[in-house]
C-alpha cells in the first residue's frame, strides 16, 4: 500500500472521528437534559455521575482520536 493512500485513510479516519466527537459535545451542550432523562429511565444514575461519565467518555474519545488517527496521519504526511 502507498504512504499517499495510507495518509489519505488516516486523515478521513481523523475528520470522521473528529466529526463525531463534536457532535456528541453538541448534543451534550444543547440536548443534554434530555440524552440524561432517556438514560436515566434505563440506568439509576445521578446528574453529577453522568456528567462525570459523559466527559470521560469525550476525553477518552479524544486521545483516541489523536494516538491513533491523527498522530498516524502526521507521521505518515511528513515521512511521505
Amino acid at each position: 500500500m502507498e504512504m499517499q493512500t495510507l495518509a489519505r485513510f488516516f486523515l478521513w479516519c481523523t475528520l470522521l472521528n473528529g466529526g463525531l466527537l463534536i457532535f456528541s459535545f453538541l448534543i451534550k451542550v444543547f440536548a443534554g437534559d434530555f440524552v440524561y432523562g432517556l438514560h436515566s429511565r434505563w440506568f439509576a444514575i445521578s446528574r453529577e455521575a453522568f456528567d462525570l461519565v459523559f466527559y470521560c467518555f469525550i476525553g477518552g474519545y479524544k486521545l483516541l482520536l489523536f494516538v491513533f488517527n491523527l498522530m498516524p496521519w502526521i507521521v505518515l504526511t511528513l515521512m511521505s
